[in-house]
């Protein structure tokens, strides 16, 4: 495809204007005549009973609109399991948990409110790690487990929301012939989000009792399915729209605080604003899963790598959330990127009585991967192989089949492999280099994208997908350029609005490029389809035998001169013959299910999911022995993007993802005092400043994938997994100690090297 003009170039975000002259309005933003401000009351205890609750006082306050508690919301939700409640019912399950929302004049107003709500409650006992939730007789933090609605019905032990398992070949019979094998246990901590914008929402009732929600999100079809699930309306009642976000990281993929400000809009009849505060936002949203992970790999003397054994245990919190899903997606790319013929793979996410987790960027691979390339590492050691050349030995490639038997079309990972190796300098004393690498998908679910000509020639795209920062408007008004040959300028990306908008199922999964790319390219094709139907009558000609010309034009092939401009062409079919020209497609990812002649998988929460994306990552460090203190200094990153359909763009998610992979793997850790979050401020919670991060070399590798947009694929998740493992890597190349638990602090390390002697 070297005739393309506009994918493959740099193209400038549609938003950067906006954004860099300080015009970009987000929910807080927003203003409307009459709104009412919002505040919630949290709960102080990680778990008890709700004795009674007395919001009189709070309700007399001059200025105070309207009270909500938990009767006012009786209705449950939850993606896999039915067990949340927008204000607590019966008894609170985390510190933080929201139990009463106020709305006022002003939010001074109701935050005096809250303080006028009086609430008994009678203290339970709590479990605040998995080994405390799974011990015999502990306390349940659902009561009512067995009632809940759930996705997934398989039997499951007490303060547990699920579990599955994957195998594939015989595990104990391949370890026994293996020549090498090591085994460990790997701790992951909880991450938190830290997007720039915490929650909000704007809700307005109209005349009619529709409710109209603008609000920071991942997806405005899933706010709108939810809060209509939670106020017990029609979807149609619920009008969703995406205002511009500062970020989600997949803390916003589920409703956060619409329901509570579209519940007290229909109640004032006024609009209302509730946007929560940094320590509010701390206290009351998702965090990564916090992980134990135990892992076994196994190798012949030559190399190959033939067995790997997991047992993944999740801290899922207060509710089930996505945690099936992230469960599922962990152990399905816990094999890592090799061919290992025989796996065996489980897990379980156990209910405590802590803030909520819920999908993070990565969705359960960063957990799995940590254990998994260090692992690798451990083998290529014992062998006395480099660990680059080992990887490449065990490389999937083009052809293979991933577990559960879907076939992999495109794959560059042994070129990122060799890229990287290429890339990397000579060794420098004192330093160490680790290698880590990913697999992840970007197909799952479905989506849609409408394309309109114009009465002018310009066209208007329409996806209901949400750009959370990461320049998605951008790459898929790109797409749709390069398929009608006309310049980016002439594309209009609309708001998501469910009122207006096709489909998308969520802006995560790293799938906005590949799905919503592919639904905007076919629904570009259909529209270049209607203007050669009605270029061929006005140039007397047959469709076969006309072309797209630079600028918006269709031309008869080999005969200069006789075209027609987009204009005329639009402007017959509007006032002539025919009727507006617009093209649509709806697409569903139809990749391959689990094998059941191949694969035994019990209690799976995922669906179909694939069209795998490949990288690896290597990272320089420096270990202070006295301080502890680990000095990234380099990190090279090659990843297969299939095709780069805006190499800045790529560049920028590649250096961000490694970025939020540095805090992951050295800083980051929401810890607890008992049952209270101890650094819930970012005064305490350290995430990398400027000067932690290091020179950032991305290495763009193109392996175009059949199915992708002009071949491209996802690249969102995958540069953030391999940071920590690489790290570790190069902590044991530099010092010969082995750390198996994040982040990699200062006293880690200490330990580390004290136990090394």
């Amino acid at each position: 495809m070297t005739d393309m003009t506009v994918v493959g170039q740099s193209a400038p975000r549609l938003e950067g204007h906006e954004k860099i002259t300080g015009r970009t309005v987000y929910v807080d933003d927003m203003q409307r005549p009459g709104m009412l401000q919002a505040a919630v009351l949290r709960s102080p205890y990680a778990h008890a009973r709700l004795v009674s609750l007395d919001a009189t006082a709070a309700r007399a306050l001059p200025g105070v609109h309207c009270v909500l508690t938990g009767e006012d919301f009786p209705h449950h939700y939850g993606a896999f399991v039915q067990d949340e409640v927008a204000l607590a019912q019966g008894k609170v399950r985390y510190v933080g948990a929201p139990v009463a929302v106020v709305a006022a004049d002003t939010l001074a107003v109701a935050r005096q409110a809250l303080g006028l709500i009086a609430i008994d409650y009678q203290e339970l006992p709590a479990v605040m790690t998995p080994v405390e939730a799974l011990a015999p007789d502990a306390p349940l933090v659902h009561d009512d487990f067995a009632a809940y609605g759930r996705r997934v019905a398989v039997p499951l032990p007490a303060n547990v929301c699920a579990a599955t398992t994957i195998a594939e070949g015989d595990v104990e019979a391949a370890f026994a012939g293996c020549d090498v094998v090591v085994e460990g246990t790997y701790e992951t901590q909880a991450q938190v989000h830290c997007y720039l914008e915490p929650c909000g929402a704007l809700a307005e009732a109209d005349a009619a009792g529709k409710i109209t929600v603008w609000s920071s999100c991942q997806s405005v079809f899933r706010v709108q399915a939810t809060v209509a699930e939670v106020l017990g309306m029609p979807m149609s009642r619920v009008r969703a729209i995406a205002t511009r976000v500062g970020g989600a990281f997949g803390g916003k993929s589920d409703v956060t605080v619409q329901p509570l400000a579209a519940l007290l809009a229909l109640r004032t009849r006024r609009p209302v604003k509730l946007v929560l505060s940094r320590d509010d936002d701390f206290m009351m949203m998702r965090t990564r899963h916090p992980a134990t992970i135990w892992m076994k790999t196994g190798a012949m003397a030559d190399g190959r790598l033939v067995a790997r054994a997991a047992r993944v245990t999740l801290d899922g919190g207060a509710y089930a959330e996505d945690s099936s899903a992230v469960l599922g997606f962990a152990l399905l790319i816990a094999r890592g990127p090799y061919r290992i013929d025989h796996i065996r793979m489980e897990g379980q996410v156990a209910y405590t009585n802590r803030l909520r987790a819920a999908g993070f960027r990565g969705y359960g691979n960063p957990q799995v991967t940590f254990a998994g390339e260090c692992q690798v590492d451990e083998i290529a050691a014992r062998l006395g192989r480099d660990p680059i050349d080992l990887r490449l030995q065990n490389a999937v490639r083009a052809g293979d089949r991933w577990v559960g038997g879907q076939a992999i079309e495109a794959c560059g990972f042994a070129e990122c492999l060799e890229k990287l190796r290429d890339a990397l300098p000579p060794r420098v004393p004192g330093r160490g280099i680790g290698v880590a690498c990913v697999t992840h998908i970007s197909g799952i679910l479905s989506t849609s994208a409408i394309v309109r000509v114009l009465e002018d020639g310009t066209v208007t795209l329409n996806t209901g997908a949400v750009d959370l920062g990461e320049g998605a408007d951008t790459v898929l008004a790109q797409i749709c350029a390069e398929t009608l040959k006309i310049p980016l300028d002439r594309i209009n990306y609309t708001v998501p609005d469910t009122d207006g908008s096709p489909y998308n199922w969520s802006t995560g999964g790293s799938r906005v490029t590949y799905m919503v790319g592919r639904a905007v390219a076919g629904a570009a094709g259909q529209a270049r389809d209607r203007l050669f139907e009605h270029a061929a009558e006005m140039l007397e000609c047959a469709s076969g035998d006309l072309e797209l010309r630079a600028g918006g034009r269709v031309g008869i092939v080999g005969v200069p001169g006789a075209e027609v401009p987009f204009r005329d062409i639009s402007g017959r079919a509007h006032w002539v013959a025919g009727g507006p020209i617009i093209g649509t497609t709806s697409v569903m990812f139809e990749g391959g299910g689990f094998d059941p002649k191949r694969s035994a998988v019990t209690g799976n929460g995922i669906g179909k999911l694939g069209t795998f994306v490949f990288g690896a990552q290597a990272a320089e460090v420096e270990v202070d022995d006295v301080t502890g203190q680990i000095a990234v200094r380099r990190i090279w990153a090659a990843h297969d993007v299939g095709r780069a359909i805006n190499p800045t763009a790529v560049e920028g998610q590649i250096a961000g993802g490694i970025v939020q992979g540095l805090g992951y793997a050295l800083y980051e850790d929401l810890r607890f005092d008992g049952p209270n979050p101890a650094n819930p401020t970012l005064m305490d919670y350290k995430v990398p400043g400027a000067l932690d991060v290091p020179e950032i070399t991305p290495i763009i590798v193109e392996h175009p994938e059949p199915s992708g947009p002009f071949g491209a694929k996802g690249i969102g998740e995958p540069p953030l997994v391999p940071v920590a493992p690489a790290i570790a890597n190069a902590v044991a190349d530099a010092r010969g100690v082995r750390l198996k638990a994040l982040p990699m602090t200062p006293e880690r390390v200490l330990a580390a090297l004290d136990g090394r002697g």
